[in-house]
């Protein structure tokens, strides 16, 4: 059994909250780009994964420009088990290696079946190297939206934290919809992989600036 996520009414606001005054205090600026509309559909977020605020971005992405009432993510089981406010803001459990990775994932699927929720998913299934630059994604994904009975709106998130001449450093955002109809795994880690060296090229710019 799969430890499914819940949203209390103060503990979650609390969270989101929490996010929000956290990357205040140790980011000198934010910036989010992106180029697509709502469809007032469920959103599926495909991101990349390096570091333990990645979670918390996307709260506060969510608070600033996406506005879905309600926010999931994955969790390995033991983690989540550490932290059991995160279960009641929105974490779910998956534990890998077993058979209980295929109910989490069809869980998955039924959360995107409402257009009220946001859905974070990381593909590649674990942290990795801020310095990677190529992803290798799990078919995890493709299962998911194999199964999910409503088609969401799928995003692309690449987060990038650069320093520049600042001493906080700054959390760049870019969205990009992935608007194909294509949802194999190697065909959706293509397109991220594309848009992600796409946005290191934009930031790389910006130094130049």
């Amino acid at each position: 059994m799969i430890l499914k996520a819940s949203h209390h009414p103060v503990i979650y606001p609390f969270f989101q909250f929490y996010s929000w005054l956290k990357i205040k205090i140790h980011f000198h600026q934010v910036h989010i780009s992106h180029d697509f509309r709502e469809k007032g559909l469920p959103i599926l977020m495909i991101s990349n994964h390096f570091s333990w605020w990645d979670g918390f971005w996307v709260v506060y992405l969510n608070l600033k420009l996406l506005h879905h009432k309600f926010f999931f993510f994955m969790m390995l089981e033991e983690e989540l088990r550490k932290h059991m406010y995160l279960n009641k803001s929105g974490g779910y459990s998956v534990r890998k290696g077993s058979r209980s990775i295929v109910e989490s994932l069809k869980y998955t699927a039924e959360l995107l079946n409402d257009k009220n929720n946001l859905v974070l998913m990381f593909p590649q299934g674990r942290i990795e190297s801020i310095y990677k630059n190529a992803f290798i994604f799990e078919k995890g994904i493709e299962y998911v939206l194999k199964k999910a009975v409503t088609r969401p709106q799928i995003i692309f998130l690449v987060n990038l934290v650069d320093y520049f001449s600042n001493q906080k450093p700054g959390l760049y955002m870019y969205l990009k919809e992935y608007s194909g109809s294509d949802f194999s795994t190697v065909t959706i880690q293509k397109e991220f992989n594309l848009f992600y060296s796409e946005c290191v090229a934009v930031n790389i710019s910006k130094s130049q600036e």
